[in-house]
């Protein structure tokens, strides 16, 4: 299903189907915690069940605000029970159905099945992971006796076991700094996979876009169609359909969050805001495309994190906006 579609087909898949039942439940709002139990594991019976929530959010995110609010606002109340197709039908009615008001709804109206307009809410993946970090959070999980992973904050991750005692796990998004004595482990994002014996390394995953760095000893960076070593201090960044050269890269730098530091070196205004909202609560939000390119230096301590949108509206002259709930506008 293409992204720029605003509407399911009528012949969608059954698991479609399947899944908006689910979301209506939630979008309804009389779903309790024995829904959410009961959600987390439909959506934990394979990968294909949570794809399915994916393919909505992609339709809820092309479609216009108005658009949004009307779909989310024709959502009416529903039974306990998990709602079929027929009931759905019924209910909504078929212009409904087939026009997007279920798809919608899936992401729409309930912040346990994926992202809400401004990406306030975790998404499906995230919030049925083993482990995860919420906003501003670190912590240290032990997935074997020489296999340890320090989680920076929203990150989420999966264990995939393997026979053998192999260990294997998702980095689904955020931040992992995994350190590999005596095991092997590999680790998935996105479309590729990083594997270690003996190693330590720093693996990024946000908004598609992987970076991986070897700290120590040697790992294997492999996508579908390039696999490459990387030696200590070497880094390599990979999203679908590219794959960059390795680079040399200082570890204090890419390691500096786990000091409660975060540093920007000639990083573009885009990505400055991007990395601040991982550490706050709320949304800073760029309302002026051209600043997005400008390129910004400074280095801050997370505990400070807020008083970098000022900063960036002081070094460019641009107007910063407060909101309620934590929105931050700067253009």
């Amino acid at each position: 299903m293409d992204a720029d579609q605003d509407h399911y087909p009528a012949n969608a898949a059954p698991l479609d189907l399947e899944a908006y039942g689910w979301v209506v439940r939630f979008v309804s709002g009389q779903a309790g915690a024995r829904d959410l139990d009961a959600l987390k594991q439909w959506a934990a019976r394979s990968r294909a069940h949570a794809e399915a929530f994916d393919r909505a959010r992609r339709v809820w995110n092309a479609m216009d605000p108005a658009r949004r609010r009307a779909l989310s606002e024709n959502v009416v109340s529903f039974p306990s029970a998990a709602p079929s197709q027929a009931v759905l039908s019924s209910r909504l009615g078929r212009r409904a159905f087939l026009g997007g008001a279920i798809a919608a709804s899936i992401t729409g109206g309930a912040i346990v099945v994926a992202r809400r307009p401004l990406d306030l809410w975790p998404s499906l993946p995230e919030l049925i992971a083993d482990y995860r970090t919420k906003t501003g959070e670190q912590r240290q999980i032990t997935v074997a006796e020489t296999i340890t992973i320090e989680m920076n904050t929203q990150t989420s991750i999966t264990l995939r076991p393997l026979p053998e005692n192999a260990r294997r796990f998702e980095l689904i998004s955020g931040e992992a700094l995994v350190d590999v004595s005596q095991a092997t482990v590999t680790a998935l994002a996105a479309e590729g996979t990083v594997s270690a014996t003996q190693a330590r390394f720093n693996i990024r995953h946000l908004d598609d876009t992987v970076c991986v760095t070897c700290l120590s000893g040697h790992i294997e960076v492999k996508v579908p169609t390039k696999v490459v070593e990387l030696s200590a201090d070497q880094q390599v960044i990979y999203t679908r359909g590219r794959f960059e050269d390795p680079s040399v890269v200082k570890p204090s730098t890419v390691l500096a969050w786990k000091d409660g530091i975060v540093i920007f070196d000639r990083a573009r205004v885009s990505d400055v805001v991007s990395e601040i909202n991982r550490y706050r609560h709320g949304k800073v939000i760029l309302t002026n495309a051209a600043l997005g390119h400008e390129r910004f230096n400074a280095r801050f301590r997370i505990e400070n994190i807020d008083s970098v949108a000022t900063y960036i509206a002081q070094v460019f002259n641009a107007k910063i906006r407060v909101l309620p709930g934590g929105i931050t506008l700067i253009g």
